[in-house]
């Protein structure tokens, strides 16, 4: 590691090459034309650390990378400046396929299940976050799927590992992962609305359950929800507050990473030791950033700062009613 003091890890066990294809109207069951194609090193903790290290901060990566197909990703760090400390495991980093649809706003995943690691590599990865923990800035955020073969406690070993070693942890999973995970004890958790549903096993109408569904999270120790409703806007919820933080109206160009950016401006906010609703106005703007930006384009600091302008927040406190 060089000299610079890494404000944030990143935790991404199962990354993958993103190919996407541009397909206006696609109909599933028929025949679709592509419009345009295009593949980018991604994963929930890749694309995280780039939205950070495109707002300036000091980031560093870790994970699993297939060894054969290493060179976009090493070549995404080396322009973005982030700290590579990814494991290289045998064979190749999987590839998933999202059909973006710019006429419905709409992206398909078809999420391959990505390669296992052999048991050495995940000691390995242990030992790599242990020793990262000991010399990076206080964030950790663990993010994305399991790949196959991996214990589905292993988010919740690494967040007691690193609340024993005074790092602070966000954890952005979905299904059995983050179900071991929450005992664990990571400070904030950002599902979206679905996750949550099948967290709690109950379908959600409306603000108010999705509050008291993110509220019985907060009873066992989680500091912060952010859940995340797509063009409805986030919900962030404390024991004591809930702010309701709604973006314009926008055409967006790829939904593709907008959670991901999400997150990136909660870590952002965390970091600048923001106020709730300013942080939530910041990760707001930096989902918008991604849904209107091209997606071959950086994110810009000060774009980011002013779509900040554009985003409303309203703050509910405990007693009074959300709908």
């Amino acid at each position: 590691m060089n000299d610079r003091l890494i404000q944030v890890v990143t935790v991404t066990p199962n990354p993958a090459i993103d190919r996407t294809l541009t397909i206006r109207d696609f109909i599933a069951g028929g025949v679709n034309r592509v419009e345009q194609q295009r593949s980018n090193p991604g994963g929930k903790g890749v694309n995280v650390a780039s939205a950070l290290a495109d707002y300036g901060h000091a980031v560093a990566a870790t994970g699993f990378l297939g060894s054969d197909n290493s060179a976009p990703f090493e070549a995404l760090f080396s322009v973005k400046g982030i700290d590579d400390h990814f494991i290289r495991i045998a064979g190749e980093t999987r590839v998933g396929i999202k059909i973006s649809d710019p006429a419905r706003q709409q992206t398909t995943d078809i999420n391959f299940p990505g390669r296992s690691p052999a048991p050495g590599d995940i000691e390995m990865l242990l030992r790599r976050v242990q020793t990262l923990a000991a010399r990076s800035g206080p964030w950790f955020v663990l993010a994305g799927s399991l790949p196959p073969g991996v214990e589905p406690t292993l988010y919740r070993d690494l967040a007691r590992s690193l609340k024993a070693q005074g790092c602070r942890v966000l954890l952005d999973t979905s299904g059995e992962a983050l179900r071991h995970a929450l005992d664990g004890g990571p400070h904030i958790i950002k599902p979206n609305l679905h996750e949550l549903e099948a967290l709690v096993g109950a379908r959600l109408s409306g603000n108010r359950e999705a509050v008291e569904a993110a509220r019985s999270l907060t009873a066992r120790g989680v500091e912060l929800a952010v859940i995340s409703m797509g063009a409805e806007g986030a919900l962030l919820i404390t024991g004591e507050r809930v702010i309701l933080a709604r973006p314009p109206e926008v055409k967006a160009l790829s939904t593709v990473g907008a959670g991901d950016a999400m997150v990136a401006g909660i870590i952002a906010g965390q970091l600048d030791e923001l106020p709730l609703p300013q942080t939530a106005r910041l990760a707001t703007a930096f989902s918008l950033d991604a849904l209107t930006r091209p997606e071959s384009a950086p994110a810009s600091r000060a774009r980011i700062d002013d779509l900040m302008n554009e985003v409303t927040v309203h703050e509910f406190g405990r007693g009074h009613s959300i709908e």
